[in-house]
């Protein structure tokens, strides 16, 4: 009887926690570290950690599936840049920020599969020095649209906690790397996972 009724409060807390209007995820993820093409030499740029919010208002509820709009904001520290071309930047440190669609299948009470897209603001901000040393006299701080694209899980535990894990691509313009690169664009892939909370109405 005791196990039963531990079992219903927690089939009770994942469908509150399903429903709920508002969400705030908190998460980790490891970054990518792409090999750029230049005519100087590639740049190797190595992986890092991405610090992730994200804010998510669910605007519809249509039987099993569910619509929220939402905020996704990923800042990561350096990422080393190694080349033989000793005229490339050091390192570079990014910010995201890409408002977005996420849609959601809410027909489990164990688990919530979603897919989601979305475009912003990417901000890259470019070391003081070359690889050799001299001083860069490259931009110190580029501005680029971005496009996400992305899909994960969430995994309800208890009330209002969740465990969310993801994977989102943000392809974005090119740094400043103080050297031309052959490709007009860069993608940023993120893998991760960490804690959602959520909140509100449930009606």
């Amino acid at each position: 009887m005791k196990k039963r009724s531990i079992v219903m409060w927690l089939l009770l807390g994942s469908s509150a926690a399903v429903a709920q209007k508002h969400e705030l995820g908190l998460t980790l993820g490891r970054r990518s570290g792409p090999t750029r093409s230049s005519n100087a030499g590639d740049l190797q740029l190595s992986s890092g950690v991405g610090l992730q919010a994200n804010y998510g208002y669910r605007v519809l509820q249509r039987r099993r599936v569910a619509f929220f709009g939402e905020v996704h904001l990923l800042a990561n520290g350096q990422r080393t840049v190694q080349s033989r071309n000793a005229t490339a930047t050091r390192d570079i440190a990014t910010l995201f920020v890409t408002p977005g669609l996420r849609v959601a299948w809410t027909g489990s009470r164990r688990f919530v599969p979603y897919a989601t897209a979305g475009a912003g603001y990417a901000l890259y901000e470019q070391s003081y020095f070359r690889l050799d040393g001299a001083s860069n006299e490259g931009p110190r701080f580029t501005h680029r649209g971005a496009f996400s694209y992305g899909g994960g899980v969430n995994l309800p535990v208890w009330r209002f906690v969740g465990l969310r894990l993801e994977a989102r691509d943000f392809y974005t313009g090119n740094p400043s790397f103080n050297a031309v690169v052959t490709s007009a664009g860069q993608h940023n892939v993120v893998v991760g996972g960490g804690l959602v909370l959520s909140w509100g109405s449930t009606e």
